[in-house]
């Protein structure tokens, strides 16, 4: 069985934050979690882009805390109020096996960086078994840059968000000024070690398998951070780079009195970034068509499925 180093959460520098906590101690940072690991929900997912749902889902593995804390996160159930279930290493790793043995495209790893020793540990095993589906990375964005070729000695994709290009937005969403340059230089490390998100079969039969895919989400009344965004990413990347515009905000609880957060995106906001991401010239672009169905956002309390639909981005 797959061996757990615990000594990376004695004092904890898992995330930009470093709060330097000793989760082994049963204490905890900004990610709100020790080092148990907890784990939300694990299945098939079909509402991520076409090159990791593809025809069979995504194995999807929703782990509970968060580095960020965003105030407007759809996660909030799990992100925040940590609803979930303590699992061993054992456990974990049985539930991936599982998650294989249905015949998805990728195990896909949602919030993994506060508990990369976990996740470390329960891909070596599975590599050592021969288990050759393709690990997903799929991040806030903001991550440590130097622990990014760590995460790709066992990750084969990366699947991150880039949220602001403001440093004054990013502080006031989820306290962190930093924002804009520590994810570019984590996105700068992981295409220099996967490189951009190699081609895949539009027909869902072959899914993608290694490499960079970015995630944008335009939030409502912040189109000027969105347009900074895309002109950062084309600068530094060029027209190659994956990307993925998204339309899926919707206000939370949390965002009652923080105009203009407490509205939904109009769709002229989405209209105006989906163009200039086209006149920008990205070749492997995915946007999602904006509407009032919330049957893409969790609920988490629920036995099964927390997904009342599955709704990704078309290329």
């Amino acid at each position: 069985m797959g061996h757990l180093e615990l000594d990376e959460y004695r004092e904890c520098r898992l995330c930009p934050r470093r709060c330097g906590v000793d989760r082994v101690a049963g204490r905890t940072g900004v990610c709100g979690e020790t080092a148990v690991l907890r784990l939300a929900h694990a299945g098939a997912h079909f509402g991520e882009e076409p090159p990791f749902s593809g025809t069979r889902g995504s194995g999807t593995l929703f782990l509970c805390g968060c580095p960020c804390g965003c105030f407007f996160c759809q996660n909030v159930q799990i992100s925040r109020q940590h609803a979930g279930t303590e699992r061993t290493l054992e456990e974990f790793i049985a539930l991936c096996r599982n998650l294989a043995a249905q015949g998805v495209h990728n195990l896909n790893f949602v919030t993994p960086e506060h508990y990369w020793p976990h996740l470390r540990a329960a891909g070596r095993q599975l590599r050592a078994e021969g288990l050759t589906l393709p690990f997903l990375f799929n991040c806030s964005g903001y991550e440590d840059p130097a622990r990014v070729a760590d995460y790709a000695g066992v990750m084969d994709i990366f699947l991150p968000d880039f949220k602001f290009a403001d440093p004054g937005l990013a502080a006031a969403c989820l306290n962190a000024p930093d924002y804009p340059e520590t994810a570019l230089a984590a996105l700068q490390a992981m295409v220099a070690a996967v490189g951009f998100l190699e081609p895949w079969d539009e027909s869902g039969a072959e899914t993608a398998r290694r490499g960079v895919l970015v995630r944008h989400l335009v939030l409502p009344g912040q189109v000027a951070n969105s347009l900074a965004v895309l002109r950062l990413l084309r600068r530094e990347f060029g027209p190659q780079l994956p990307l993925s515009i998204m339309s899926q905000y919707r206000p939370m609880p949390a965002c009652a009195g923080r105009p203009p957060f407490d509205r939904p995106l109009h769709p002229a906001e989405y209209a105006e970034v989906r163009d200039l991401a086209e006149g920008l010239g990205f070749r492997h672009l995915f946007i999602q068509e904006l509407d009032d169905d919330d049957a893409f956002l969790p609920d988490f309390s629920k036995a099964g499925e927390p997904f009342a639909g599955n709704r990704g981005n078309t290329p």
